[in-house]
């Protein structure tokens, strides 16, 4: 029989392991994200439309709302977690305007 310590230990390294990989997956789907977004932005730029669409910007935390219910995640923090995306997508959006 495996010492409790000893599992313990065992069950947080697995713990930690999986968290290091979403980590990293998390990293690189932000970062695939932000290159659509500049893209967006590029567009945006070219075509004199404004940094911001804020019905859009409402629509999308509503849909990230609701699937982060439905993923059993507290719909507040997607919804911050959405804004603060969304407010340095804008920043990026404004730098490619001047």
């Amino acid at each position: 029989m495996t010492d409790p310590v000893t599992r313990a230990a065992e069950l947080l390294k697995e713990h930690r392991d999986s968290i290091d990989r979403l980590d990293a997956i998390l990293v690189f789907t932000l970062a695939e994200r932000f290159k659509h977004t500049q893209a967006v932005g590029v567009l945006k730029a070219q075509h004199e439309l404004p940094p911001s669409d804020p019905a859009r910007e409402e629509k999308q935390i509503a849909r990230l709302q609701d699937l982060a219910t439905q993923a059993d995640l507290d719909p507040e923090f997607a919804k911050k977690f959405l804004n603060f995306v969304i407010q340095e997508v804008i920043q990026h959006h404004k730098q490619h305007q001047t």
